[in-house]
């Protein structure tokens, strides 16, 4: 049996490397694949030096363009490689996340007949504009495997009539690689770098089209962002898209803006912030097993397990709403707490269960 371990996008990354060093330390035949949905070095090759990976046994090369397009060079690449590769039904394909590359990879692999398995199965924002929700839902539908990192994924997928021996509650691999790499983000000088006093400052994401790709919505974010800095720094790594939109829209923000960070910089400045405002799904999870607040600047989110047992808060994109939220999580943070599970042996039961399962595809009881 081959292990295809796909990956596409920044978060892909971190979840994949324990999941590769797991399955080679329990003697499996791991095969990582590299779609090339993120291709450039600051979204994409740092993350394989900081995480200390192997170079991919194949990479699919499709770059950027609209979820269509994007979708259909990586059906059509992935599929090519696995003809190449003489794959067969014995063969597992790992899919992980909700990017693009989720959704093709899992698709391919379900028509060529091999087994498919979903890391982070059973997220759910119930969003239906957000693309992630679509590529989230598809990927388990035609998974064989689904590997929930959470029990309130494993309660979305019992509800949505999946097979009990489908679901394997594993935990959270974003937080075995940031356990594996915690001492090593520990020692980064990013903070001196910039100037930066530990829990002195407010660290802020934002890339998500919703919010970056609408002026009003975006101006909005800034605004409240800019009256955080009469008592915190106020520090963001800009991420390609959304350093595109200021300079398009002509906004100036009043604070920091920094270049985008690599893995071991980003855990840095979690750690070190007095409170994390984002949009990003991982940074919730990452502020959450570090005890850090977090404010999540979204209408919905597909990990509320953060809210109910970890130190994240829904809070929107209203400006009003969003100073109130952070001037009254400064004055109290939450105490930190981490939901069960997310120990950094997820990887592990993922490739136990790997090596002894041999679940086909059983249809779910309720398609409706």
């Amino acid at each position: 049996m081959t292990v295809y371990c796909t990956a596409a996008a920044r978060p892909n990354f971190m979840k994949v490397a324990p999941i590769l060093r797991a399955l080679e330390s329990s003697g499996q035949r791991a095969a990582l694949v590299h779609t090339g949905q993120h291709y450039d070095e600051s979204m994409s090759g740092i993350f394989f030096e900081e995480l200390e990976m192997r170079p991919p046994d194949h990479h699919l090369d499709v770059g950027s363009g609209s979820h269509a397009f994007q979708t259909g060079r990586v059906m059509e690449a992935f599929e090519r490689l696995l003809i190449q590769e003489q794959a067969t039904s014995a063969d597992v394909v790992v899919t992980v996340g909700d990017v693009n590359s989720t959704l093709a990879c899992s698709i391919v692999a379900a028509k060529s007949g091999l087994r498919v398995a979903h890391v982070e199965a059973g997220l759910r924002s119930r969003e239906w504009s957000m693309p992630e929700e679509i590529n989230r839902v598809v990927a388990d539908r035609v998974s064989d495997l689904l590997f929930a990192p959470s029990s309130d994924a494993v309660a979305n997928l019992e509800a949505e009539g999946y097979h009990h021996d489908q679901i394997h509650l594993v935990g959270n691999v974003m937080v075995d690689s940031l356990f594996a790499n915690r001492e090593r983000a520990s020692a980064r000088d990013i903070l001196r770098t910039h100037g930066l006093r530990h829990g002195g400052y407010a660290l802020v994401t934002l890339h998500r089209p919703s919010n970056v790709d609408d002026e009003h919505t975006l101006r909005g974010l800034i605004s409240a962002l800019e009256s955080l800095t009469d008592t915190h720094r106020v520090v963001m790594p800009v991420h390609p898209r959304t350093k595109g939109r200021l300079e398009a829209f002509g906004i100036e923000p009043g604070f920091d803006l920094i270049e985008p960070t690599g893995y071991l910089d980003s855990l840095c400045l979690q750690a070190g912030a007095a409170l994390v405002l984002t949009d990003s799904g991982g940074i919730q999870e990452e502020t959450t097993a570090l005890g850090v607040p977090c404010l999540t600047l979204r209408e919905s989110t597909e990990r509320p397990i953060t809210i109910s047992e970890g130190t994240n808060r829904l809070v929107g994109t209203d400006p009003e709403v969003i100073v109130r939220a952070a001037v009254e999580t400064l004055a109290h943070p939450p105490p930190p707490r981490r939901p069960a599970l997310w120990d950094g042996r997820a990887a592990e039961r993922i490739a136990t269960v790997l090596a002894t399962s041999l679940c086909r595809r059983p249809r779910p009881t309720d398609l409706r």
